[in-house]
């Protein structure tokens, strides 16, 4: 087989098994929380948010700008958790095989 019909078994492969893993990371949840629990987010290793839950007792109207910056510490933190996960799993999948520009 030519070197280029290799090339291409292995691209099919690769691109089969990155399908795999990214169908794995939007079922796979990563949870964060700020404010002592007063904000709950729940992210997918997809980079997108499942859940925001906020305590109750955390909601003081004289006060909405803390909560503001208690949820985006709990997105923050935990879209990187699922960033980490995510480049883990997909860089296991293209371990030796460099395509610039991919990720």
């Amino acid at each position: 087989m030519s070197s280029i019909g290799k090339l291409m078994k292995q691209a099919t492969r690769i691109q089969q098994q990155m399908e795999r893993v990214q169908q794995e990371l939007a079922a796979k949840m990563v949870e964060s929380t700020s404010g002592g629990g007063a904000v709950k987010v729940v992210a997918r290793c997809d980079q997108t948010i499942a859940t925001i839950k906020i305590d109750p007792a955390a909601v003081n109207p004289a006060d909405v700008g803390m909560l503001e910056d208690l949820v985006i510490i709990a997105v923050n933190q935990a879209l990187a958790q699922a960033k980490e996960i995510s480049n883990q799993q997909m860089s296991s999948v293209t371990s030796g095989f460099s395509i610039p520009g991919m990720f």
